[in-house]
Formats: structure tokens, sequence, C-alpha cells
């Protein structure tokens, strides 16, 4: 496939910027390029004006223009850069590492990036505009009568008076994209070198524009040792489902294989990004099938406790408690006409603008940080969850003084995306507010059937994930499932206005933006 592209230095990704923990970050960006960019240090605490996010910290840099970015380094650990514009799918991203201060905690060998992306040959912002003119215009597995799908009549009825599709996981597949690692195709041969009894780190970071990856190397385990650039204690696993803008280190020890497969399956299967770790140029090693398409389930309408196990726990819909009936009878005050499906506003805060934009309300958002991630809550083998991860060092804790829910809204027939109803542009003059130094727990309840990486600029947070006070993890972006909530601890201690967005590039571009602004305020109200 031959398609526009945007290269840094010559090559998709661009290059490695590899720093010391306590250095200082000194890099001319020069735009050759035809369009206004900027680069954001994804992850990275910086100050606010060098965020690089045309629009809210600085002007796009034009053609034939240079900027410095200067800040000093003050972490360790795996991030990435990119533009904050829609040349970013075309190719404008790289992988950061910042070495610590102290000794690693964990021992390797060899230390590899797999860095994940999808490729179009065809412009981002054709691809955009076709998202908008038509509901589901690149999801090609649609329901057909005979289809395998495990679906009951009452079920099938079901959905078509939802107008929704159980297969509708995400907005763009594999006839569209190439999934690609450290910009390889799957056919390109892609090779990791090891040798016999090594410790190998894998630094896992999903660059993609609009996919979520399953991770897995079939017949060998991985060690989760760091997430989103923060250690975490060791976790063993055999799969991880990996959002847009997150990171996982990994700890792979080869056995007596000479090659293991690295298979990154798009979430929808419908396609997946290759690598071989090999013991020796061109060895190979098998390549596993597309699995089954997943399906959605009663917990991704916001519906957990419906027909399904614990909450959270996935699963297909129970056919005898939930046929056509029942569904309808639990949809009790919906408005199934025009498409519109669990719109009982009721329920939802004053702070959310019912109106076209929100075509659906979780009528049960409980907390899934225990979910391994659509599709994988019944593959049979170890898969990790936020749940798992605990900070290997003690955080300071604070306990937060005041509540901050967000809701994730959306119209999925519309394509229209945004937070409490509200999409960028219609509220730039009311950005979320934190004090300075003030300490919030913020609770993101998705009235959407899709997940969203959601990511905060400038800060990390602590995933209120079950873990003890002082070892909630550090993550800088959260996966909130379908029809769920999350929450996080956040202790707002960097001045400055951020951008606060789903990391899904085409969901930002259409409304489900904001800003986060934190000033010394009285009292912290918002």
């Amino acid at each position: 496939r031959r398609g526009p592209g945007v290269t840094v230095n010559g090559t998709i990704p661009g290059p490695l910027v590899r720093l010391k923990e306590g250095q200082n970050l000194v890099v001319d960006m020069v735009n050759d390029s035809s369009d206004g960019t900027s680069i954001h240090w994804h992850g990275l605490p910086v100050p606010f004006l060098m965020d690089g996010v045309p629009g809210v910290t600085m002007a796009a840099l034009e053609p034939g223009k240079t900027f410095r970015y200067e800040f000093p380094i003050r972490q360790s650990g795996t991030y990435w850069w990119h533009a904050h514009t829609l040349q970013e799918p075309m190719g404008h991203y790289g992988p950061i590492i910042i070495d610590p201060k102290d000794p690693e905690p964990a021992e390797y060998d060899r230390d590899y990036v797999v860095m994940l992306s999808d490729w179009s040959p065809m412009d981002p912002h054709t691809l955009m505009a076709k998202l908008k003119k038509g509901e589901g215009y690149f999801n090609y597995s649609q329901r057909t009568m005979t289809d395998d799908y495990p679906l009951s009549a009452d079920e099938r009825r079901m959905w078509a008076r939802m107008r929704m599709m159980p297969t509708d996981i995400s907005d763009i597949s594999a006839a569209t994209y190439t999934y690609l690692l450290n910009g390889h195709g799957p056919q390109d041969g892609l090779e990791y070198p090891f040798k016999k009894g090594e410790r190998v780190r894998l630094r896992f970071i999903n660059g993609a524009a609009a996919t979520f990856f399953n991770i897995r190397i079939p017949g060998l385990a991985m060690t989760v040792i760091q997430a989103d650039g923060q250690n975490v204690h060791p976790v063993q696993v055999d799969e991880f489902q990996i959002g847009n803008a997150e990171t996982y280190d990994v700890i792979v020890e080869p056995g007596n294989s000479e090659a293991y497969t690295i298979v990154a399956e798009s979430m929808d299967r419908s396609g997946m990004g290759l690598a071989t770790l090999a013991s020796r140029p061109g060895a190979r090693a098998a390549i596993p099938p597309l699995r089954d398409p997943p399906l959605l389930t009663m917990a991704d309408m916001g519906m957990s406790g419906h027909g399904e196990g614990p909450s959270g726990a996935g699963g297909k819909m129970d056919h005898a408690a939930h046929g056509a009936a029942g569904a309808d009878a639990e949809m009790s005050g919906t408005d199934m006409s025009g498409g519109m499906n669990m719109r009982d506003t009721s329920k939802l805060p004053p702070s959310v603008k019912v109106g076209p934009g929100v075509d659906m309300v979780s009528m049960n958002p409980v907390d899934r940080m225990g979910d391994p991630g659509i599709g994988l809550d019944k593959v049979g083998h170890r898969v990790l969850n936020y749940k798992q991860l605990v900070a290997a060092r003690p955080n300071k804790v604070r306990t937060p003084t005041r509540l901050k829910e967000i809701h994730l809204t959306g119209n999925m027939e519309r394509y229209m995306w945004s937070f409490d109803g509200k999409k960028f542009s219609a509220v730039t003059d009311d950005p979320i507010r934190f004090a300075y130094n003030e300490r919030v727990r913020v609770k993101l309840v998705n009235d959407t059937m899709m997940a969203h990486p959601i990511h905060l600029h400038g800060h990390f947070f602590e995933l209120v994930n079950g873990a003890k006070n002082d070892r909630q993890p550090l993550k800088h972006t959260v996966i909130v499932q379908p029809g769920g909530s999350a929450q996080f601890d956040l202790t707002a201690d960097e001045p400055g206005d951020w951008a606060f967005h789903c990391h899904l590039l085409y969901h930002m571009h259409n409304g489900m933006f904001q800003v986060v602004t934190v000033r010394p305020l009285d009292g912290g109200k918002s």
C-alpha cells in the first residue's frame, strides 16, 4: 500500500529519544512539512508552555519555522512523543526511554522498544470524514442471518431494535489499517535477536491512532515490571490488552525454542502486527490464527448484573433471562426510537448536557478495574487487569478533599464524542478547574459502548484499584470500559492549562477533549 506520510528525521517511527533522569531535554523541531505541527512529550511532566498542544499551550509551529523544546527530566521509564495534530497517524511519533539515576530494579540482558501503530493509505482527514458520514463505515464484521456469532433470535431482535451492533468493537479495522511494529508490517520479518538464557526487556508502546492491541507471545510468559513508565510489582501474565497511549514494559526469558512470535492482535481481531524473537537470523515460530471476533455484552451496555456473572465479568447475554421481552422490561423508560437507547437521562447529573450528542446512559456503571479488556475475560490463560497493578515504591498518602465526576458521552450513529455531553468547541471558556496542589478523586463514567483511553497531560494520577493507599499505581492514561466507571486520585501540582482527552485520535478530534486548568484558586471549587 502507498499513501501520504510524515517522517521525522526520515523514518516512521521517528528516532528514539534516550535520556538520563536529571538531565535537560533539548530538542529543536524544524518543520519541513506543509502543515502546522508540534511535539507533545507524552507522560512527561513539563512546563505547560512546552507541552506541545496547539490551541492550548502553544500555536502550531508553521512550515519553515523552528522551535526549541527545553525542560528538565524528572523521572525515568518508557514514554513516547507525538504530534498533537492529524500528522500523528501519518507517522509523527516516536519512543522515549529515560534511564534512572539509581540501578534498575529488574535485571535484563537485552532492551528493545516495541512501538505499536496503525497506518492507512487514506489521509486522516478523509478517514475522519467517512467516520462522520456513516455509522460503522469501516466495520466489516456485520451480522447476517447465517453468521457464526452465537446470538439467539431474541438477542438479534433486541440489537436490531437498539440499532446497535454487538461487533462494534473498533471504529476502524484491518480492512483499512496495516498494523505496524516499529514501522514494520506483518510481512516485513522484524526480528529481535536473543540468546538462550538471556532476560529480554520489551518496552511496548501503543502509538496507534485508533487501535487497542492484545499482546501475547505464544509459549512464553511475560512479567510486567512497568506501566506507563512507572515501576510496579512484577506480575506474570500470558496476555495483556494495551490501549492507545499506554506503555507496558515486560521481561521474557526465552527457552529452548529458536524463535517466538510476538503477536499484537487488534482488539476487534480483524488483523495483527507481528515480529519475532529470533535466536538466529531467519528463525521463525508458528503464527497463531486470528481468534473469533468478540461480542459486546450487557455489561458493555452499562447493565452489569443483568444475566451475567459478577459485575464487569463480561460474557454473553443469558438467553433465558434476557430475551427480547426481558430486555424491553429492563430498559423501561428507554426511548428505543430514532436510534436512541437506554436514555433514562434522569440518572445523569445536572453537569451533563442532554442532547443529540448523548445517545446512551449507563444504567449501572459499576467499577470495571478488574476487567482484562473486551474479549479477554474467557481466554483460558492469565490476562493482566488494572487490579493487579501495585506501585513498586510507596506514594505519599493524601486523602482527597472532593469527588469530581465526569461522564464520557457520545452518539455512535452521528460520530459525536464529548465529556458531559459537551464537545470541546462548546466549552472552551469553561475548563475543568482544580486548585493548585488540591487532592481530588476523579470518577469517570462511560456512558458509551466503546472503551476509551483517557489521558491527562502534565500529571500522573493514582488508580483507585483496590491497592493499599500508598501503593496505588501511577498512570498517565486509563482505559474506561464500556458502560462502566473508573476512579483515580489526582494531586494537581503542575500549574497551567492541560489537555484532557480520549486518546482514540478521531474521538478527540470530534469532541472528547477538555482543558484542565490548575491555578491557586480560593477553595479549589469547580
